[in-house]
C-alpha cells in the first residue's frame, strides 16, 4: 500500500511540472507538414511511381528472397548443428550468422558475376531492356537452383499444384522450384549435421561412461565432455574440414 502511494505522488508531481510546460509551449509547437506526394502530370511520372513502389515491395521480401535462392540456408543450418554438436552454447550467434553470409557470397559470387556481366552492365550501358535483364539475371539463378535440387522434390510441388509435368527443367515455375529448392537444401544440412554429431555423441556417450564406471553419477557428463570435444574438433582442425566439404558440396 505504501509502495502504491509513492507511485502515486511521484506520478502527480511530474506531472505538475510538465502540464506548465506543455500549456506554455502549446502555442508555439507547430507540426511539420510535408507535400511530398503529389499529381501525376503525365503517364511517365506515373510508371515511375509504380516503379518505385514495385522496387520497394522487393526490398521488403529480399531476405525471404536471399534465403530461397542461395546457399544460406544450408550453411546456417549444418554451423547451427556444429555449434550444438559441440555444446558451444554461448558462441555468439551473430558470429555464426555472419559466416554464413561470408560463405555463402563466395559461394553465390560466380553465380552474381555472371548476373553482372550478362545482365546489369548491358543495362547500365543501355543496351537492353529492363525486362530483357531480368530475363537475362534469372537465368543464373534457375541454373545454380536447379543443379541442388532434386528431382523428387520438384515433382512433389507439382503434384501439389496439380499443374502438367513440365516438358525441361527451364519450363518449371518459380514458385514450384524455390520451395522444391529449399527443402532440399534442408535435407542435404540434415545429413551433413547427422555427419558432423557422430564424433561428438561418441565422446558424450565416453565420457558418461567413465563418469558411471567411476561412480560419479551426480557430475553432469557435459561439463566433463565439452573440453574433450573442443580438443578433438582443435586437433582435426574442424572448420577447415566442415567448411571444405560443405562448400565443395555446392559444386
Amino acid at each position: 500500500m505504501r509502495n502504491k502511494f509513492l507511485l502515486l505522488t511521484v506520478f502527480f508531481i511530474i506531472g505538475f511540472i510538465i502540464y506548465p510546460l506543455c500549456d506554455c509551449y502549446a502555442q508555439d509547437f507547430a507540426i511539420p507538414k510535408f507535400n511530398f506526394i503529389s499529381r501525376a502530370e503525365n503517364p511517365e511520372e506515373a510508371t515511375l511511381t509504380l516503379q518505385l513502389f514495385f522496387l520497394f515491395t522487393v526490398l521488403s521480401f529480399a531476405p525471404a528472397i536471399f534465403l530461397l535462392t542461395t546457399s544460406f540456408a544450408r550453411v546456417i543450418i549444418v554451423l547451427s548443428f556444429l555449434k550444438r554438436a559441440a555444446g558451444l552454447q554461448e558462441l555468439p550467434g551473430q558470429l555464426i550468422a555472419g559466416l554464413a553470409l561470408f560463405v555463402t557470397a563466395m559461394v553465390m559470387m560466380p553465380v552474381w558475376s555472371e548476373i553482372n556481366q550478362t545482365a546489369l552492365q548491358p543495362y547500365l550501358d543501355k543496351n537492353i531492356t529492363q525486362a530483357e535483364a531480368l530475363k537475362r539475371a534469372g537465368k543464373p539463378i534457375r541454373t545454380f537452383m536447379l543443379k541442388q535440387t532434386r528431382e523428387k522434390d520438384i515433382a512433389l510441388f507439382v503434384h501439389f499444384s496439380k499443374m502438367s509435368k513440365p516438358e525441361s527443367p527451364d519450363k518449371v515455375p518459380f514458385y514450384i522450384l524455390a520451395p522444391s529448392f529449399l527443402i532440399s537444401e534442408m535435407k542435404t544440412a540434415f545429413i551433413y549435421g547427422f555427419l558432423i554429431y557422430i564424433p561428438f555423441l561418441i565422446v558424450d556417450l565416453t565420457v558418461a561412461s567413465v563418469l558411471l564406471a567411476m561412480g560419479m553419477m551426480v557430475l553432469p557428463p557435459i561439463i566433463i565432455s565439452v573440453p574433450f570435444k573442443i580438443i578433438l574438433f582443435i586437433l582435426v582442425d574442424g572448420w577447415y574440414l566442415v567448411l571444405r566439404s560443405l562448400v565443395g558440396s555446392f559444386n
